[in-house]
């Protein structure tokens, strides 16, 4: 389920700031030496670093 428009636009990684981009059912964020991918679940991100998947 898609994001709406704006919220995309407005959400940054918590752990380095980075923008965000939407993948499948996850939040990928583009820092370089980040990574970090946040789960959306029921159309709601979770955007706690103890709740992401760190790259492999």
């Amino acid at each position: 389920m898609p994001l709406e428009a704006g919220l995309l636009e407005i959400l940054a990684c918590p752990a380095c700031h980075a923008p965000l981009k939407e993948a499948d059912t996850e939040l990928l964020c583009t820092g370089k030496d980040c990574g970090l991918a946040y789960p959306v679940k029921d159309g709601i991100p979770v955007l706690l670093v103890d709740e992401a998947r760190r790259p492999a």
